[in-house]
């Protein structure tokens, strides 16, 4: 980081959810590391916990940009591989829509690592208990269990039984987990959230995970603004301005590409405009908003 004459404080990466729309997430951290950003922990929240445990196993230019170059490759049916067998399952009353299996094998073939705590920056995935509705923060143990349990979309996703509790998407306590990093050691917090549709036309997004993912983006701007303007004035924070005007659904993986030039150019952008000296502030395209 840029050294101000003061000692440095530990810096977290908080990265928040958003389907598909965390192609926006890989685009930031692009230009973060391009510009020599790094951080000394991360907090990862559902697909936040994805991208959150790649950039910790390699937080360089050359990770993120292995991690873009599997972005690119991403269709839905890798992540939400919903067939018509898993309708009828889901109609002869299984408590899911869709296997793990897409999500699974993603990282098992791609994360250079098994256990948190093998990461090269300390990791923290945020998942919730589904019986408490408590936040669950995973720090060791399997990185596939964990990646799993925070991105269970309830409804989508079964809940994933792990270390005596059934565990579900981050997202439900605690989508951008700001005050888990504060927990963690933080004292300087960038936020990289994914944002939402606010740009869609006056109709929903068509189908019940679209739907439910739309929601969850939705919650996220508000749940974003309440938990950062709720921290101790010790607490340094930035928030890097995710897109907007954003269209399409956090459901379709179609606009990957787009979402990372973008996100890149935008991100440059900020940082070229001093953004990490702007400590406090919550830009528009974060707040809950529409056009």
């Amino acid at each position: 980081m840029i050294d101000h004459g003061r000692p440095p404080k530990p810096t977290a990466f908080v990265l928040a959810g958003g389907g598909s729309f965390g192609a926006i997430q890989v685009g930031m951290m692009h230009a973060l590391a391009k510009h020599g950003v790094v951080a000394d922990l991360v907090v990862g929240s559902s697909v936040g916990a994805i991208n959150g445990a790649y950039y910790a196993g390699d937080p360089t230019l050359k990770g993120v940009l292995g991690l873009e170059a599997i972005w690119r490759g991403l269709k839905r049916q890798d992540v939400f591989p919903v067939t018509w067998r898993s309708l009828l399952g889901f109609a002869w009353r299984r408590d899911f829509l869709i296997p793990h299996d897409g999500i699974r094998r993603l990282i098992e073939d791609h994360l250079p690592y098994r256990n948190l705590q093998d990461a090269a920056l300390p990791l923290h995935i945020v998942t919730t208990d589904f019986i408490s509705g408590e936040s669950i923060v995973l720090s060791e143990g399997s990185a596939v269990e964990a990646i799993l349990a925070s991105t269970a979309i309830p409804g989508a996703f079964t809940p994933v039984h792990y270390r005596g509790h059934f565990l579900a998407d981050g997202a439900i306590s605690s989508n951008t987990p700001v005050r888990v990093a504060v927990r963690m050691g933080a004292k300087r917090l960038i936020v990289l959230p994914t944002g939402h549709a606010c740009a869609v036309n006056d109709h929903p997004p068509a189908g019940a995970v679209a739907n439910a993912l739309h929601a969850l983006t939705l919650l996220i701007a508000r749940q974003l603004v309440a938990e950062l303007e709720g921290l101790a004035s010790d607490i340094e924070y930035v928030v890097v301005p995710p897109l907007c005007p954003l269209v399409g659904s956090p459901y379709d993986f179609s606009r990957t590409d787009d979402h990372i030039e973008r996100a890149i150019i935008s991100t440059d952008a900020w940082l070229a405009q001093n953004g990490l000296d702007r400590h406090g502030l919550i830009p528009h395209e974060a707040r809950p908003h529409s056009h």
